[in-house]
């Protein structure tokens, strides 16, 4: 059987983890998890940093999917802005490559991956880490969050196969 292999990605302005799943047979496993680091200058310059670096990691895995953290909205709209720019980018790579992106509030990855929609980071960390099967994990939390997103949609892939819907 071959493998299925998603991009999950967790946009900031300043960092994006990312994070490629491949699962085969039900069984996910890490191919590659890391952050795309844009510093604090010009914003257009950000955003091109995050668009050909996630470009590249599709370019490098040749993932079928994608999926995405959804914008979280506080109080802070200059922030809101800035993160909905940043996942634009990334959204942008994928759709020039091809990929479908699925979008998921952080709400919906928590309680796929924890059982509780409102788990904190380390929570989500260490089941991360055991769907994965890594032993003793040494990626950011930005990345963390994107291999959660990733694993996220392949049970969300599961489920709308199973129950007949995609």
């Amino acid at each position: 059987m071959a493998a299925v292999v998603v991009l999950g990605l967790d946009p900031g302005s300043r960092v994006t983890g990312f994070g490629v799943v491949a699962e085969v047979s039900g069984q996910a496993r890490l191919v590659e998890a890391g952050t795309i680091r844009t510093g604090t200058g010009d914003m257009a310059a950000r955003l091109g940093v995050i668009y050909s670096r996630v470009a590249a990691v599709i370019e490098r895995h040749a993932p079928v999917e994608a999926a995405i953290e959804n914008v979280f909205v506080d109080k802070n709209a200059a922030s809101a802005l800035k993160l909905g720019q940043a996942r634009g980018a990334a959204m942008a790579a994928c759709a020039v490559a091809g990929l479908s992106v699925a979008g998921y509030e952080p709400s919906k990855v928590k309680k796929s991956l924890v059982g509780a929609g409102a788990a904190d980071k380390k929570q989500v960390a260490f089941m991360v880490a055991r769907v994965l099967g890594v032993k003793n994990p040494d990626w950011a939390v930005d990345a963390s969050d994107a291999l959660a997103v990733a694993v996220c949609h392949l049970n969300e892939r599961r489920f709308r196969k199973m129950a007949g819907l995609s």
